[in-house]
């Protein structure tokens, strides 16, 4: 295995510089990092409250696990070495969104390993029990449900995808009330935030692997990168799935009706380090570079998205940031944030302003 010259933590520790040895005003920083400590979400502790409150009924349910949220957190990664943080970096907390981009690098696993032998290939054929059947749905590419461009039609665990009809999010032009049902469109050819299309991604991918998503993320990514054995993904309480006769459970790709990943903040960062570091760790290739290079494509109908992957397409997420940065990004305040620039990882948990905190911190280097 060839030998890295970049530092990678060991697991259960992280080394760490100075702001000024890393390269930022030392000053500037801890205003950024005041501000960031000042900018916590107004956010009630027990979240159950805010899962499905854009939803109308039946569909405004908690199906998943919940957990109470911890405090305002963030991390700053700089070359490789910590810099700062605040908040409880250790708490493994939901992430919403967040857990998208995961879900993305699992589809890129099953490229890698021939699972899945492109993007371009119909889903059909490979889940075949009738999620894909329909005339409409049978159009649908790997592509489509990556970049969320797949118009699916259906019900998966009770929920429709109406209900995400005309969703508005970062990026999106859409004006219409959300959940009112609309004319569908040729799959691929409309961007559309849909978290119950997300969660047919993760099934279909279940489909393809045969094994349970988060049993295949800590052996594939977690474990080689040093994760803790904190982290949890959850599902909700009625996804359980046939596979060959058995029963797994289908994790959601966010945590829009409860469940999701559970994950801490130094978790984050490794996971956003590994992309930074594209794929490699150690010298070891755990994810393709191809597919990283794919994942950062912007959607012809959202240049802001990639394969689940938030893009700075013309610097309009982050000023200040570099336009080759990415994030992995989830309701409340939660950023995985990769610059390969600057070198730069910044992880941020339950912020009201995620990209003031990481515009100001990038502001603090020295450049």
């Amino acid at each position: 295995m060839p030998r890295s010259r970049h530092y990678f933590p060991k697991p259960g520790e992280w080394l760490q510089r100075g702001a000024s040895e890393a390269g930022f005003d030392p000053t500037k920083l801890d205003e950024a990092l005041h501000y960031a400590a000042q900018s916590e979400i107004e956010w009630p502790k027990d979240l159950r409250p805010v899962l499905g409150r854009i939803d109308s009924p039946p569909y405004n349910k908690v199906l998943g696990p919940t957990k109470e949220r911890g405090p305002a957190t963030g991390l700053v990664i700089k070359d490789g070495y910590r810099v700062e943080s605040w908040g409880d970096i250790d708490r493994a907390d939901m992430t919403f969104s967040a857990t998208k981009s995961y879900l993305s690098v699992l589809v890129g696993l099953a490229i890698d390993t021939g699972l899945i032998r492109s993007t371009q290939d119909l889903v059909v054929d490979y889940v075949r029990e009738g999620s894909f059947d329909s005339e409409h749905n049978r159009q649908i590419r790997w592509q489509h449900l990556l970049q969320q461009t797949s118009e699916w039609q259906g019900e998966l665990f009770g929920i429709p995808d109406t209900v995400d009809h005309n969703r508005s999010v970062q990026g999106s032009t859409m004006s219409s009330k959300k959940g009112e049902k609309r004319k569908l469109n040729t799959p691929g050819s409309y961007w559309e935030y849909n978290d119950v299309r997300v969660n047919m991604l993760s099934y279909a991918a279940l489909h393809v692997f045969k094994e349970p998503l988060p049993q295949i993320l800590t052996q594939v990514i977690m474990e080689p990168i040093g994760a803790s054995k904190d982290w949890q993904w959850h599902a909700y309480d009625n996804a359980k799935v046939d596979i060959d006769g058995e029963l797994i459970p289908s994790v959601p790709g966010g945590a829009h009706w409860g469940g999701g990943l559970w994950i801490s903040t130094l978790d984050h960062a490794r996971f956003g380090y590994l992309m930074l570091r594209r794929g490699n760790w150690k010298g070891r290739q755990l994810i393709s570079e191809k597919w990283i290079d794919q994942s950062m494509i912007p959607c012809e109908h959202n240049p802001q998205y990639g394969y689940m992957w938030w893009l700075n397409t013309g610097n309009r997420m982050f000023t200040d940031a570099s336009e080759k940065s990415f994030a992995a990004m989830g309701a409340g305040g939660n950023i995985v944030f990769a610059d390969p620039v600057y070198d730069l990882v910044i992880v941020t948990r339950w912020a009201s302003d995620g990209a003031g905190i990481i515009n100001r911190i990038i502001g603090s280097l020295n450049r």
